[in-house]
This record gives C-alpha cells, sequence and structure tokens, in this order.
C-alpha cells in the first residue's frame, strides 16, 4: 500500500466518522422533539401513526437527509460563484410542511447565501402600495437563494378566502402575476414554486395535534382554525390559481405531504434538479498556527460575568 492510498484510507475513515456523527447528532434531535410533546397529545399520536401507512425508518431518512444536504452545499456555492438568483415559492395549505421542508434546506448553508421571506400581514401604508411593491425588495441579487415562505399569492388564497381582497382585485392579480413572474425570469431570476398538498382528514389531525401541545400552540393563528371551516373555498381558490398562474417561465410543482419525511426529501431533490448547479473550485482552508507570546499573561475575569453553570 503506498502513501496515498493509506491517506485516502484515512480520509474515507473520517468520512464516514463524520457521516455516522452528523446521523446520531439529527438522530438526538429526532428524539428530542419526540419527547417533548405532552402526554396530553399521546392519544393523538398513537391515531395519527395508526392512520400512516408505514413511513421511512429514521437511518433511512436522516442518511437521505445528509446526502441531499450535501448537495445543497454545493448548490450554494455554485449560487454564490455563478452570481445566480434564485427564488424559491413555498405555498398550500396550514400545516402542510412548508417550514419543514424550508428548515431542511437551510439548515447547513450559509445564511448569508440562503434566507428565508415570511412577510407578516401588510401594514395600512402597504395596502396602499402598488401590491407586489413590499416582495421586491426581498428578491435575491445576484449569489443569492431566497425562500418565500408565502408569498404575493396571499392574494389568490387567504385573502381572497378571508374577504381581505374584492373580487375585481383577485381578477387584476391573476392578470397581472403572469406577467410579473415573466418580468422576474427575463432579470436572470431562477423562479421555482411549490404547493404543498394534504388531505383534509391529515390537516385536522395536525391541527388537533397542535391544539393538544403546548409548544407548537403558536403556529396556529385564527387564520388557521378558519381554514378548516373554508376547506372547499381553499380548494376553489388552489384550483383556480393552478390555472391562470401556471406558466411555462414558472410552472407550479404538487409536493404530496401526507407523508412529512418523504415530502421533505422529495421536495428537496426535485428542487436540486431545477439548478444546472456544478462543483466549483473551493480555497483549501488550513489553520494557522497560533501566535505565541511568552510575555503575555492571560487575566483571571471576574465570575459575576460567566453564565452559571446550571447544567
Amino acid at each position: 500500500m503506498t502513501l496515498e492510498d493509506s491517506t485516502n484510507d484515512d480520509l474515507d475513515a473520517e468520512v464516514k466518522d463524520w457521516l455516522q456523527a452528523e446521523l446520531e447528532d439529527a438522530l438526538d434531535e429526532d428524539y428530542e422533539l419526540e419527547i417533548s410533546e405532552p402526554a396530553l397529545s399521546l392519544e393523538l399520536r398513537k391515531i395519527y401513526k395508526r392512520r400512516h401507512g408505514p413511513s421511512l425508518d429514521r437511518a433511512t431518512y436522516f442518511r437521505g437527509l445528509l446526502e441531499l444536504q450535501a448537495e445543497l452545499i454545493k448548490l450554494h456555492y455554485w449560487v454564490q460563484h455563478t452570481k445566480a438568483k434564485v427564488l424559491v415559492i413555498f405555498e398550500g395549505r396550514d400545516s402542510a410542511g412548508k417550514g419543514g421542508v424550508i428548515k431542511r434546506i437551510t439548515q447547513r448553508l450559509n445564511p448569508r447565501v440562503v434566507r428565508v421571506v415570511a412577510l407578516p400581514a401588510p401594514n395600512d401604508r402597504e395596502k396602499t402600495q402598488w401590491y407586489f411593491q413590499r416582495y421586491v425588495p426581498h428578491l435575491p441579487a445576484g449569489g443569492e437563494i431566497v425562500l418565500f415562505d408565502r408569498s404575493w399569492y396571499n392574494r389568490s388564497g387567504v385573502e381572497r378566502v378571508m374577504g381581505f381582497a374584492d373580487p375585481d382585485q383577485v381578477e387584476q392579480f391573476f392578470q397581472d402575476v403572469p406577467e410579473f413572474e415573466r418580468m422576474l425570469v427575463r432579470s436572470g431570476i431562477t423562479v421555482i414554486k411549490y404547493w404543498f398538498s394534504i388531505t383534509d382528514e391529515e390537516q385536522q389531525l395536525r391541527f388537533l395535534m397542535r391544539i393538544h401541545d403546548p409548544l407548537k400552540q403558536w403556529k396556529l393563528s385564527p387564520m388557521d382554525l378558519q381554514s378548516r371551516v373554508r376547506w372547499e373555498d381553499y380548494t376553489k381558490a388552489k384550483e383556480d390559481t393552478f390555472e391562470r398562474t401556471n406558466i411555462p417561465e414558472a410552472p407550479w410543482y404538487i409536493v404530496e405531504g401526507n407523508d412529512k419525511k418523504r415530502a421533505r426529501l422529495n421536495c428537496i431533490a426535485h428542487f436540486l434538479s431545477q439548478i444546472p448547479y456544478t462543483d466549483v473550485p473551493q480555497e483549501q482552508v488550513t489553520l494557522p498556527e497560533r501566535v505565541f507570546n511568552p510575555d503575555y499573561e492571560r487575566e483571571t475575569l471576574p465570575r459575576d460575568l460567566y453564565v452559571p453553570q446550571k447544567y
């Protein structure tokens, strides 16, 4: 065996050790989430699991996720290197899993390259602006990926269903949005739109889980609860949105979301397939030697500056 072979074997062993450590860390996080749910929701969790078919086992899921996240790192290096502009829109019913996918996409990436936009309801001034105006400042510049956790499609969704926009405003939106998105594409922005789809029963179960879990109740807003009452209205709004805004330059892609684990992996894999990224050259990182000054004496700092060691 040559020295080079030995070095490669050492590197392979280090990669395997890293993958195993990452897998164990991810599993630990998943177990932590499992035990954080209060006993009040245990019966609901039993019902939830009983009504689902077999999902991916934890090890398979996390190995797949780590492989995809490694590719996401390559992608975001490529975007940064080529000054590409990528915009990803996440829409869908409440509790459909948009936030979970966004979290897994951004988890290991540089927040200076990949950022999430989740705008609150418009204020009084914004209500008087051109409808798209408040979204424009958040569009990606060169070398950025921007993930919209809900977007201008609020107008054809919640604003339409809840009566915050009148029929004329909704119709104007439908006329404007295809050309607006074509303008974005002509300017060099890649626009990718995902709709997360879940069944009526699945949403009901997820809402019940949130209602009975104090750690998740913040996820439920009055609008979320109204979406249960107006399920069919939202369905009609979704169908009209697809019919009026599914354009070749920025088509819609539907993610089946009843199985959260598969939805996350499928969405991330599809997202990666939409960008023609390649490996880009990276400067080799070397750790410099610490400068040691024999005359320097470290001062003892007061104990009250330290965070108490409670754990």
